[in-house]
């Protein structure tokens, strides 16, 4: 079992995976570029980290409102955000 494996194991709320980010090895400031400047890097980055969905569900989760966060924009996240409150209301 990999360290990544067993970090996940451990209760959300320790946010282990924070440690085997790959965005914690880069400049932060890939992950937030100027209004209108690429994302193509950080989301390339995003896409080969292992621990992508964790980071992704810590954004969602914490309604993070600024920057790359699993390889999703807050644009992206806030579209998620609405795409599940549509699907609660309907199976309610």
């Amino acid at each position: 079992m990999t360290q990544v494996e067993l970090a996940k194991l451990l209760p959300i709320s320790q946010e282990i995976w924070q440690s085997f980010a790959l965005c914690a090895q880069v400049d932060p400031e890939t992950f937030y570029p100027e209004k209108g400047g690429s994302t193509k890097e950080a989301k390339r980055i995003c896409d080969e980290c292992d621990v992508k969905e964790e980071c992704k569900d810590f954004a969602l989760r914490t309604d993070q409102r600024f920057g790359i966060w699993g390889g999703l924009a807050e644009s992206e996240r806030h579209t998620l955000r609405k795409q599940k409150v549509a699907n609660q209301s309907r199976f309610q």
